[in-house]
This record gives structure tokens, C-alpha cells and sequence, in this order.
């Protein structure tokens, strides 16, 4: 089991979201990314190291993984499309 650490861009995305986001995240990060964080889509380009995973039709949460350390860094839980 992974421990889920959170960046301060991370933490000024989850204050925007909805009651229901909060809780789909929540469930999310303790059901899959706490336990199988090599699950996610592996990204390419500037954000090569990191993965991603759906929240809804249009936000993901992108985080990074330290094996050695077993934390996951979420560093972002909105959308990338533009606000």
C-alpha cells in the first residue's frame, strides 16, 4: 500500500470540485492508486514519469510514483483541457 501525498497545486484543485468529485476522488485514490498506482496511463512528452487516470469526462488526476520511498504524488486533480 501506497501513502498518498498531495502538491499545493493538487490541493488548490480538490477545493474546486464538487461534493460528488471529492468523494469519486477519494474513492479512486484509496481503491486503486493507494494499491496499484502502475495502473494509471503512463504520459509521454513533459509529463514523461507521471500517469493519469479519469475523474470525469474532462478532469484527471495526475500523479507520480516513488517506489523506493512507496508514495504517490498527485499533482493535479483537474482538468488539462483549459479552465
Amino acid at each position: 500500500m501506497y501513502t498518498i501525498k498531495f502538491s499545493h497545486q493538487a490541493k488548490k484543485d480538490i477545493d474546486k470540485l464538487s461534493a460528488k468529485q471529492k468523494k469519486k476522488l477519494k474513492g479512486v485514490l484509496t481503491n486503486f492508486i493507494a494499491i496499484t498506482p502502475e495502473g494509471g496511463k503512463k504520459l509521454i512528452g513533459e509529463l514523461t514519469g507521471n500517469y493519469s487516470i479519469r475523474l470525469t469526462i474532462k478532469d484527471r488526476i495526475v500523479y507520480s510514483i516513488d517506489k523506493k520511498e512507496k508514495v504517490v504524488w498527485i499533482k493535479r486533480a483537474r482538468t488539462h483541457y483549459g479552465e
